[in-house]
Order: structure tokens, then sequence, then C-alpha cells
């Protein structure tokens, strides 16, 4: 139980004693003191008055004066207008502490029943995950964990864009230009050779262009008409038909991009429950368009064009399918989006997408709404702002992209230069101190991703994430392997640190108390970050947590206490922060180190 959660419990007990006024506990409000008045937590008794007709401050005193009385876990109280501030006993904290102690599952909530699905990353074929996709990875694994310790059945689904027009260029490129090279003949990884030529067909493109344009043709014309793009869409027309030949390069070059995605995947420490391939599922997207005609939801232009007319709800028209046949983004989400709730019955479908596609997920949701399905309203677009590096933005057709595989080795660099730089890892041979250059490198990235909002553009500088004293992967990393080390001490000495027989109110000085408050927090910042899908509660979380742990062991003597039951509550309570900050990392997908 949270100390919101046992003062509320309380003083609904004392609404009922002093006043006869029923008053369930979940309605109250109770929240954590400003810093600028005494006391641990607060109840607000403004909406009280509704129920009981008092001056706030007289509801306020009656009902601290039963706290008094009733509750040896209250210590204190001052009362200030509408706002009735708890000070928290000895006992209690030690309550609160030994319940950490004993609750396995801490930090865990009980089963929702709900099932959420959780869809994230889904590149395309045409190139290597970058800088981009990075973060949109690392925010779908996280709010997954996060959706999981909330209790929720989490379904991580991906769906890869293996077919269209961008796919088709670097296919046209490589016949080209590409003379027959392999990942095997280059000697590079599949993601990465299949990208150049996604670059090298706009380098084609700017060649017909210039072409064209000296001929008299308007830019803009000519980019339409430039021959590379007429074959490119040419390529894809023959594709939807089935054209063994189209199929087959197809195949072979969405193969070599699939095996580089899986190798950074694995790096990352990302993985799926399902993976599904748009040329899957376009096609049910067409049955649902179809199907939206013999409603009236959507009407047939005279070239053979299918829309959708939202300008009664503020919106545009909105092309569902093109006069060709050939099938268009939002077609594929509505067939996916269909499928997805139907096989799975889901009770909410996250997608994780840049906030560029802001209106697409508008549209989605109200072409689903207009099609009956009752369902669009639990569809959610997390929505997340673009990360820049110090360099500038990325241009993957001009062949600017910040790659994610590049990007983690200078992780991995600027990670065992600042090691060695600061001394840190000593006395570890090199295998270890490699196998930790990763970690920390990959916990720095992570971290300094996920800690920051994900509604707002960010700037990510790889050498300011990796600081072992600042709001950093690296200090909370070094933070854990640091109260490792101790209880590898304690238990070389011998020392009793077996929390089982620990009862009753414990020897706990105010700065233990802080920390034991901290920690208390941690179930109610799971809720929280799950409820409003923002791993940056977590992280911001497991910093406060392990910059009030340093500061209070360099205030205080853990091994060297002589009394051994403060000695024994000591190391528990340091065992407990590293427990936490390791339950909280692991939101975050970062790995703690025993050893720095």
């Amino acid at each position: 139980m949270t100390p919101e959660s046992f003062i509320a419990s309380k003083a609904s007990e004392a609404l009922k004693a002093l006043f006869n006024v029923e008053a369930d506990a979940s309605s109250l409000q109770v929240q954590v003191t400003r810093k600028e008045f005494t006391g641990d937590f607060t109840l607000v008794v403004f909406p009280l008055l509704k129920l009981v007709r008092r001056a706030p401050e007289a509801l306020g005193t009656a009902i601290g004066d039963w706290f008094l009385e009733n509750v040896p876990e209250v210590s204190a109280y001052n009362c200030m207008k509408g706002f009735l501030n708890m000070s928290l006993s000895p006992l209690y904290w030690s309550e609160a502490f030994l319940g950490i102690v004993g609750d396995a599952d801490f930090g865990t909530l009980p089963s929702s029943g709900k099932r959420v699905m959780v869809e994230f990353s889904s590149p395309n074929t045409n190139k290597p995950l970058h800088l981009g996709h990075i973060r949109n990875n690392l925010l779908g694994d996280s709010v997954s964990r996060i959706l999981k310790a909330n209790g929720h059945d989490v379904v991580k689904v991906t769906l890869v864009n293996d077919r269209g027009i961008h796919i088709c260029k670097s296919m046209l490129a490589w016949q080209m230009r590409g003379n027959g090279q392999t990942p095997e003949s280059s000697g590079k990884k599949g993601d990465h050779l299949v990208g150049d030529f996604y670059v090298e067909f706009n380098n084609i493109l700017t060649e017909q262009v210039a072409e064209l344009v000296k001929g008299g043709m308007s830019p803009d014309e000519a980019a339409k008409k430039a021959p590379c793009m007429e074959q490119a869409h040419e390529m894809l027309r023959k594709w939807e038909a089935g054209d063994p030949a189209v199929r087959e390069l197809w195949a072979k070059m969405n193969g070599w991009v699939l095996e580089g995605f899986d190798e950074t995947y694995k790096a990352l420490g990302i993985s799926f429950d399902k993976v599904d391939y748009e040329h899957d599922t376009y096609l049910l997207g067409k049955e649902l368009v179809q199907r939206g005609l013999e409603m009236g939801v959507f009407e047939k232009e005279a070239d053979g064009s299918v829309w959708c007319d939202l300008t009664s709800d503020g919106l545009d028209r909105k092309l569902v399918l093109r006069g060709d046949g050939t099938s268009v983004y939002i077609t594929q989400d509505l067939g996916t989006a269909e499928r997805r709730f139907r096989e799975y019955r889901l009770d909410r479908h996250i997608y994780v997408v840049g906030n560029e596609q802001d209106y697409h997920f508008k549209v989605l949701k109200l072409i689903l709404s207009k099609l009956g399905f009752q369902w669009a309203d639990e569809i959610y677009h997390l929505s997340y702002g673009m990360v820049e590096l110090p360099d500038g933005k990325m241009k993957s057709r001009e062949g600017t992209v910040v790659d994610a595989d590049d990007l983690l080795e200078r992780m991995y660099l600027e990670a065992k230069a600042t090691s060695e730089e600061s001394g840190k890892l000593v006395d570890i041979d090199e295998a270890q101190k490699e196998e930790l250059h990763r970690m920390i490198g990959l916990g720095a990235l992570k971290y300094f991703i996920l800690k920051v909002d994900p509604k707002k553009t960010m700037l990510f500088n790889p050498h300011e994430s990796i600081d072992f004293n600042g709001n950093t992967g690296p200090f909370i990393q070094y933070t854990h392997a640091r109260i490792r080390s101790i209880m590898r001490k304690a238990a070389e000495r011998g020392l009793d640190c077996d929390p089982s027989s620990l009862s009753g109110e414990l020897p706990m000085n105010a700065k233990e108390q802080r920390i034991v408050k901290i920690l208390g927090q941690y179930p109610s910042v799971v809720a929280q970050a799950g409820g409003e899908l923002s791993p940056s509660l977590i992280a911001n979380y497991a910093y406060d947590l392990a910059k009030e742990f340093n500061q209070y062991y360099h205030d205080t003597t853990v091994l060297g206490e002589t009394d051994a039951l403060v000695r024994k509550v000591r190391l528990v309570l340091v065992d407990t922060v590293s427990s936490v900050l390791e339950k909280a990392s692991g939101l975050l997908g970062i790995v703690l180190p025993d050893r720095m």
C-alpha cells in the first residue's frame, strides 16, 4: 500500500468516525507535501467541504487530531487553509520499508485483464535503421515494458513496409548500376547496401531531371516524367500483378535488408512478438475500401480513384485507393487495424509514430469510426518529436542519415574513451571491459533519449550522454555497481544482510526515511508512466533515486557501522535501492552491471 493510499484509507475512517460520512478512499486527494511546507503527505480538504459543512481549517484540524489519536504511523500535522499536511512516524517508515523488502513483485501492478498492442519500428526495406528509428524503437520497447508492469497483456508488433514505390526505387537503381553486388561481394550489411541504391536512385533522378529541364521542361514536370520515375512506377505495377522477375528481385533485396535489421535489433536489445509485412496487409485494406463504397462512406471518381470526404469533420478529402487500383498508406492501415482487433481481441492499439503523422492517425480513426468499428476510439497515436544530432538534420534520399549501426559504434567508442579517462574500469580484464563498454554505451543512448518527454523534439549529444556524474545512464549504472560492490564486501566479511528477522520500528535516520519515501513512490511512478505512456517518468525517477543514494552514502557509514542492527538495516536498505534501480532501468531496457 502506498503512503497516499494508506492516508486516504485512514482519512475515510476518520470521516466515518467523526461525522458519520461515507467517503470512498479512492476519491480522496492525497499528494506529496510541497517543499515549502512541513510534512510528508497532504490530504486536500477542499473537496470534503461538500460532505461536511465546516470551515476548511476546522475540518482539517479535526481530521488531524483524529489521526494523532488513532494512527500511530502519523507523528504530527499542520493545517494550512484547506491542506492537511501530515508527518509520518518512524514506525510508518519502518513498516513501509519492510513491506517493500518483502514484496518480490514490488512495482508490478496486478493483472488488468486488458490486452494492448504496441506497434513500433515499422521500417522501410529501402534503407537501414537510423537515429529516428532508434527513438521510435526505444520508446516502443520501453512503453511495452511499462504497460506490462501495469498488468496489461502486451503484444509487441512491427509492420515492415516492404513494398511500394520507395522499395522499387532501390530495386531499379540496383538493376541500373549495381553490377550484381551482394552483401557478401561488397562486404556491407544488406540494409546498408540497399540503402546505398536508394541514394543512388536520387542521383539518377537528379541527372535525368537536369537533362529534361535543359530540354525546356519545368522542374516539377521533369521530376514526374523522368524515365527512372516512370520505370519505378511500372515496376510497382508489375509487382502488384505478381510479375515473377520483379517478385524474385524484391524477395532477394528485402531478404538482405531484413537480415541487416535483425542485427541492429539484436544490438539494441529489441524484439517483437509478431512481425507483419505490408505485402500481406495492403489487400486487406482494399476489401475495406470496397465495403466503404457499398456503405456510402467512400466515393469513386471518374478516373477510378476512391476517396473519403471528411470536410464536414473539419478535415479534407482523403484518397484511399489510386485510380490504377494501387494502395496508399491509409489503405493498409485500415485493413491491418481491423484484422488486429479481430484476431487479437484487443482492448487498445498504440502506434508509436513520429508527430509528422498526427494528421494521418486522425484520419485513420475517423474513417474506421465511419465504417462502424466501435473500437476506433481505442486506437492511440503515441506521437513523438524528432531527434537530431548537433551535426544537424537527416535526409535519407541524400545519404545524410545518422545510421543506427554507426551511432551504436560511436556510443561504444565514447563509452570506452570516457571510461579509460575516468579510470572507472580498473582491475577488469579486457573481455569484461569490452562487454562493459558496450553496456555503458547502449545504456547511455537509451537513457538520454528516454529521459526526454516523447512529445518534445530533442537534440542527442553522444559525448554528453556518457557522463558518470550527470543525469545519465552511466551514472545510474555506476551507482548500481557501487552498491553491488558494497554487498560483495559485506558478504566477504560475513555481515548479516538477511531482512527476514527485521520487524517493528527500525533504527533509521531522516536520510534513510527519505530514501524509503522515494522507494515507496516507485509503484505510483510506474502507474503514472503507464497512464501517460511516458518512459521519461521512469528515467527521471531512477536518476533521483541514484542521486539520493549517492548523497546518503557520502554522508553515512555503512560497512564500518559498529551497531549490528543499524548496519544490517543500512545494508538491507542499500540492497533494496539496487533492486529498485534494476527494476526501473529494466523498464527502459537498460542493463545495470554488477561491476564497474
